[in-house]
């Protein structure tokens, strides 16, 4: 909105031509959505926390601690990550730009998928929302539409192609499987990101990390000159969603403010499944799939953990870890949740360098 307005003044005052520069107006975009969060974060909470008597459900089968400290606190934060995140990149991206469009609607429609969930949970006051089954096919139809639109922006060579890290020039070709492989990309990381959403603060600073090092990437990916020189696939007009996920970046810095420990809210699958939702397209679009697990490395730890644990149990009876997700287990062996939650910031910050670090090492 913000580029088309003031770049028709340019001729009248030329310092309005950094509104061409997207890393102005990522700068912009990570402000405004701070500042909205800041702003709404408040009026929200009070507001979710009237509408919500007893606050998120909290699991009976979960960790005992949080039966009695994270009991009343509301949850449906993941709105105040939305409503900043849309409304900023509204302001400060070019919206001519269809991939701007179909990551916004992917992210807002897994977020009112969780939004749903959130409050089926609190209406029946119950941890037990929405069907899992009717929640996959609800996330496996959205995932299908964005991975063809997405797909469908690549000139035919790059098409239904996947890079893989670390090797010059290695691109293969999927094919009709393509298309499969995106939607598991997409619907993997958001209900991944779901969940490790278990303790405060712990899913969001990797989302925060990992949208960062995508903002980097499609920064890169969309300049023809840093992809030349990277060997990597050059996409054009995917540099736009460095401020998209600029903005994703102020929301949730905005977002942890609240949810710092002890939390004030809790972003609940309204966030989670909608921000694992931009990860996973993001990564489709900046054609950087692969990368994701990388980067994203935290997530698939704790949803392997869960895989592991469940598979363990039904063959032998036995559970590996004393619960799942990983971060469950670490409770249970008696770290104290501040200590889970900052070690696996750095595990997240360092899968990052080393996704990040694909780009040169080839």
């Amino acid at each position: 909105m913000f580029p088309e307005f003031f770049l028709n003044y340019v001729d009248y005052f030329q310092p309005l031509n950094v509104f061409r520069y997207i890393t102005f107006r990522t700068g912009g975009a990570i402000l405004t959505a701070l500042l909205i969060s800041f702003l709404l974060g408040p009026f929200l909470i009070k507001k979710l926390k009237k509408f919500q008597s007893i606050g998120q459900p909290i699991r009976n089968d979960g960790p005992e601690s949080h039966l009695i400290n994270k009991k009343g606190t509301p949850t449906m934060g993941g709105l105040l990550i939305l409503f900043a995140f849309l409304s900023s990149t509204i302001l400060w991206s070019k919206l001519d730009n269809i991939l701007i469009w179909v990551i916004l609607l992917t992210s807002t429609f897994f977020g009112l998928i969780g939004l749903y969930d959130d409050w089926l949970k609190i209406s029946k006051k119950s941890s037990n929302g929405l069907k899992a089954s009717y929640k996959i096919i609800l996330q496996l139809t959205i995932a299908l539409f964005a991975v063809i639109i997405i797909n469908d922006q690549f000139p035919i060579n790059y098409a239904n192609t996947i890079s893989l890290p670390f090797f010059k020039e290695t691109i293969i070709n999927l094919g009709i499987f393509y298309i499969p492989f995106g939607i598991l990309v997409i619907v993997g990381s958001s209900n991944a990101v779901n969940l490790t959403d278990g303790l405060d603060g712990l899913a969001i600073v990797p989302v925060m990390i990992a949208a960062s090092s995508f903002a980097l990437i499609a920064y890169l990916v969309g300049n023809i000159n840093f992809s030349n020189y990277l060997q990597i696939t050059h996409v054009p007009g995917v540099g736009e969603l460095t401020v998209l996920a600029g903005a994703l970046v102020g929301a949730g810095l905005g977002f942890l403010w609240f949810n710092a420990p002890p939390a004030m809210v809790f972003m609940g699958d309204t966030g989670s499944l909608s921000l694992g939702a931009f990860l996973g397209s993001t990564a489709i679009a900046v054609r950087h799939e692969i990368v994701l697990l990388i980067i994203g490395g935290l997530f698939v730890l704790e949803t392997v953990s869960v895989i592991i644990q469940v598979l363990s149990f039904k063959i032998t009876g036995k559970r590996i870890f004393k619960m799942a997700p990983l971060h469950h287990h670490f409770e249970q062996k008696g770290w104290k949740e501040s200590t889970i939650v900052i070690r696996f910031w750095i595990i997240a910050v360092i899968l990052a360098l080393i996704g990040l670090s694909s780009l040169k090492l080839r």
